[in-house]
Protein backbone atom coordinates (compact mmCIF):
# COMPACT_ATOMS: atom_id res chain seq x y z
CA UNK A 1 0.00 0.00 0.00
CA UNK A 2 1.54 3.33 -0.66
CA UNK A 3 2.12 5.35 1.97
CA UNK A 4 -0.46 7.85 1.16
CA UNK A 5 -2.94 5.25 1.87
CA UNK A 6 -1.29 4.16 5.70
CA UNK A 7 -3.79 3.82 8.72
CA UNK A 8 -3.72 7.15 9.86
CA UNK A 9 -4.42 8.55 6.60
CA UNK A 10 -7.57 5.50 6.30
CA UNK A 11 -8.98 6.88 9.59
CA UNK A 12 -9.06 10.68 9.00
CA UNK A 13 -11.40 9.67 5.96
CA UNK A 14 -13.71 7.26 7.75
CA UNK A 15 -13.68 9.56 11.26
CA UNK A 16 -16.55 11.52 10.81
CA UNK A 17 -20.61 12.04 10.38
CA UNK A 18 -22.00 10.68 7.17
CA UNK A 19 -25.33 10.50 5.09
CA UNK A 20 -26.80 9.30 1.67
CA UNK A 21 -29.48 11.88 1.42
CA UNK A 22 -29.13 12.37 -2.09
CA UNK A 23 -28.78 8.39 -3.52
CA UNK A 24 -31.95 7.84 -0.94
CA UNK A 25 -33.49 10.76 -2.98
CA UNK A 26 -32.60 9.20 -6.31
CA UNK A 27 -33.45 5.77 -5.87
CA UNK A 28 -35.66 5.69 -2.80
CA UNK A 29 -37.18 2.45 -3.74
CA UNK A 30 -33.95 0.75 -2.86
CA UNK A 31 -32.07 2.84 -0.44
CA UNK A 32 -33.24 4.71 2.80
CA UNK A 33 -31.92 7.81 4.01
CA UNK A 34 -29.57 7.02 6.48
CA UNK A 35 -26.98 8.71 8.80
CA UNK A 36 -24.07 7.26 10.07
CA UNK A 37 -21.41 7.92 12.54
CA UNK A 38 -17.26 6.99 12.68
CA UNK A 39 -16.85 8.16 15.63
CA UNK A 40 -13.06 7.28 16.64
CA UNK A 41 -12.21 5.97 19.78
CA UNK A 42 -10.78 7.16 23.14
CA UNK A 43 -8.78 4.13 23.30
CA UNK A 44 -6.39 2.12 21.02
CA UNK A 45 -6.91 -1.58 20.94
CA UNK A 46 -3.98 -3.50 20.72
CA UNK A 47 -2.07 -0.70 19.95
CA UNK A 48 -4.25 0.14 17.22
CA UNK A 49 -6.12 2.97 15.84
CA UNK A 50 -10.25 2.34 16.03
CA UNK A 51 -13.33 3.99 15.67
CA UNK A 52 -16.98 3.05 16.78
CA UNK A 53 -19.32 2.68 13.83
CA UNK A 54 -23.10 3.54 14.28
CA UNK A 55 -26.00 4.34 11.88
CA UNK A 56 -29.43 5.33 12.18
CA UNK A 57 -32.93 5.41 10.12
CA UNK A 58 -32.54 9.51 9.17
CA UNK A 59 -36.02 9.28 10.04
CA UNK A 60 -35.70 7.77 13.68
CA UNK A 61 -32.34 9.36 14.54
CA UNK A 62 -33.45 7.94 18.23
CA UNK A 63 -32.94 4.65 17.21
CA UNK A 64 -29.38 3.89 16.05
CA UNK A 65 -28.53 0.23 15.23
CA UNK A 66 -25.39 -1.88 14.24
CA UNK A 67 -23.35 -0.91 16.44
CA UNK A 68 -19.44 -2.32 16.20
CA UNK A 69 -15.59 -1.26 16.48
CA UNK A 70 -13.50 -1.27 13.32
CA UNK A 71 -9.55 -1.79 14.10
CA UNK A 72 -7.43 -0.32 11.54
CA UNK A 73 -4.53 -3.15 12.18
CA UNK A 74 -0.94 -3.78 10.40
CA UNK A 75 -0.25 -6.97 9.26
CA UNK A 76 -2.93 -8.73 11.50
CA UNK A 77 -2.54 -12.14 11.09
CA UNK A 78 1.80 -12.40 10.39
CA UNK A 79 0.61 -12.80 6.46
CA UNK A 80 1.97 -10.27 3.76
CA UNK A 81 1.02 -9.91 0.59
CA UNK A 82 2.43 -12.41 -1.91
CA UNK A 83 4.19 -10.09 -4.34
CA UNK A 84 6.87 -8.47 -1.88
CA UNK A 85 8.26 -4.79 -1.81
CA UNK A 86 10.79 -3.60 -4.15
CA UNK A 87 13.56 -4.47 -1.90
CA UNK A 88 12.65 -8.27 -2.14
CA UNK A 89 11.05 -7.96 1.27
CA UNK A 90 7.20 -9.00 1.74
CA UNK A 91 4.75 -6.06 1.38
CA UNK A 92 3.11 -4.65 4.29
CA UNK A 93 -0.32 -5.93 4.93
CA UNK A 94 -3.31 -4.02 6.33
CA UNK A 95 -6.33 -5.09 7.74
CA UNK A 96 -9.73 -4.59 9.34
CA UNK A 97 -10.71 -5.95 12.19
CA UNK A 98 -14.08 -6.07 13.29
CA UNK A 99 -15.23 -6.29 17.19
CA UNK A 100 -18.67 -6.21 19.18
CA UNK A 101 -19.73 -4.58 22.54
CA UNK A 102 -20.54 -7.21 25.12
CA UNK A 103 -23.30 -4.89 26.35
CA UNK A 104 -24.24 -3.04 23.13
CA UNK A 105 -27.21 -0.77 25.07
CA UNK A 106 -24.15 0.70 27.09
CA UNK A 107 -22.74 2.19 24.26
CA UNK A 108 -25.95 2.97 21.90
CA UNK A 109 -26.14 6.35 20.94
CA UNK A 110 -22.75 7.21 20.98
CA UNK A 111 -22.42 8.52 17.50
CA UNK A 112 -24.44 11.51 17.88
CA UNK A 113 -23.38 11.61 22.21
CA UNK A 114 -19.69 10.51 21.94
CA UNK A 115 -19.19 11.22 25.47
CA UNK A 116 -20.77 7.47 26.18
CA UNK A 117 -17.77 6.64 25.30
CA UNK A 118 -15.82 8.06 27.53
CA UNK A 119 -15.38 5.52 30.04
CA UNK A 120 -15.06 2.43 27.62
CA UNK A 121 -12.45 -0.35 27.95
CA UNK A 122 -11.25 -3.10 26.27
CA UNK A 123 -12.93 -5.30 28.58
CA UNK A 124 -16.13 -4.04 26.80
CA UNK A 125 -15.81 -5.65 23.80
CA UNK A 126 -14.80 -8.68 21.83
CA UNK A 127 -13.20 -9.47 18.22
CA UNK A 128 -15.70 -11.22 15.69
CA UNK A 129 -14.30 -14.03 14.63
CA UNK A 130 -13.57 -14.52 10.55
CA UNK A 131 -14.86 -10.68 10.54
CA UNK A 132 -12.04 -9.37 8.87
CA UNK A 133 -11.32 -7.44 5.36
CA UNK A 134 -7.76 -6.64 3.59
CA UNK A 135 -6.91 -3.44 2.82
CA UNK A 136 -6.08 -2.00 -0.94
CA UNK A 137 -5.37 0.77 -2.97
CA UNK A 138 -8.29 1.78 -5.33
CA UNK A 139 -7.69 5.19 -7.25
CA UNK A 140 -7.83 7.95 -4.79
CA UNK A 141 -9.14 5.84 -2.05
CA UNK A 142 -8.67 2.35 -0.66
CA UNK A 143 -10.84 -1.00 -1.10
CA UNK A 144 -11.76 -3.08 1.89
CA UNK A 145 -12.84 -6.47 0.84
CA UNK A 146 -13.45 -9.48 2.47
CA UNK A 147 -10.20 -12.26 3.23
CA UNK A 148 -10.95 -15.13 1.41
CA UNK A 149 -12.30 -18.44 3.48
CA UNK A 150 -13.73 -16.23 6.49
CA UNK A 151 -17.54 -15.99 7.51
CA UNK A 152 -18.32 -13.79 9.43
CA UNK A 153 -21.17 -14.28 12.03
CA UNK A 154 -22.51 -13.52 15.22
CA UNK A 155 -25.63 -14.37 17.39
CA UNK A 156 -28.57 -12.60 17.51
CA UNK A 157 -31.83 -13.08 19.73
CA UNK A 158 -30.91 -16.63 19.45
CA UNK A 159 -30.09 -17.11 16.22
CA UNK A 160 -27.13 -17.33 13.61
CA UNK A 161 -26.22 -14.21 11.36
CA UNK A 162 -24.42 -13.56 8.72
CA UNK A 163 -23.16 -10.58 7.51
CA UNK A 164 -20.42 -9.92 3.73
CA UNK A 165 -18.76 -6.91 5.12
CA UNK A 166 -17.13 -4.34 2.12
CA UNK A 167 -16.23 -0.95 2.01
CA UNK A 168 -14.63 1.73 -0.26
CA UNK A 169 -13.09 4.87 1.80
CA UNK A 170 -11.56 8.10 -0.31
CA UNK A 171 -11.45 11.89 0.85
CA UNK A 172 -15.31 13.22 1.63
CA UNK A 173 -16.37 9.81 0.58
CA UNK A 174 -17.30 6.02 1.89
CA UNK A 175 -19.00 3.12 0.01
CA UNK A 176 -20.76 0.31 2.23
CA UNK A 177 -21.22 -2.71 0.59
CA UNK A 178 -22.34 -4.79 3.49
CA UNK A 179 -25.07 -7.18 3.47
CA UNK A 180 -26.74 -9.50 6.05
CA UNK A 181 -26.68 -13.34 3.80
CA UNK A 182 -29.01 -16.34 5.52
CA UNK A 183 -26.26 -18.80 6.26
CA UNK A 184 -27.71 -22.05 5.11
CA UNK A 185 -28.31 -21.06 1.45
CA UNK A 186 -26.07 -17.80 1.10
CA UNK A 187 -29.57 -15.70 0.13
CA UNK A 188 -28.67 -11.93 0.57
CA UNK A 189 -31.52 -10.26 2.84
CA UNK A 190 -30.55 -6.88 3.85
CA UNK A 191 -28.03 -4.37 3.39
CA UNK A 192 -26.32 -3.20 0.03
CA UNK A 193 -28.78 -5.17 -2.40
CA UNK A 194 -29.10 -3.22 -5.15
CA UNK A 195 -25.25 -2.05 -5.33
CA UNK A 196 -23.28 -0.29 -2.30
CA UNK A 197 -24.33 2.82 -0.19
CA UNK A 198 -23.02 5.65 -0.93
CA UNK A 199 -22.05 8.48 1.55
CA UNK A 200 -20.75 11.58 1.60
CA UNK A 201 -19.02 13.39 4.61
CA UNK A 202 -20.73 15.73 6.57
CA UNK A 203 -18.88 16.70 9.41
CA UNK A 204 -15.23 15.64 10.26
CA UNK A 205 -14.11 14.61 13.62
CA UNK A 206 -10.48 15.16 14.65
CA UNK A 207 -8.26 11.86 15.82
Amino acid sequence: MPPVLDLPTLARWLAGEFDNRAQSLDQPAWFVHLRLWHRPLPIRINGCLALFAEQANALYLQNPYRQRVLVLQENDDGNTDAGGGDDGKPAVQYTVQYWAFRQPDRFRGAGARPELLSDLALDDLQPLPGCRLRLRPQGDGVAAEPIEGDRCCFQYNGETRQVVLGFEASPGRFRSYDKGVDPDTGQALWGALMGPYEFTKQVDYPL
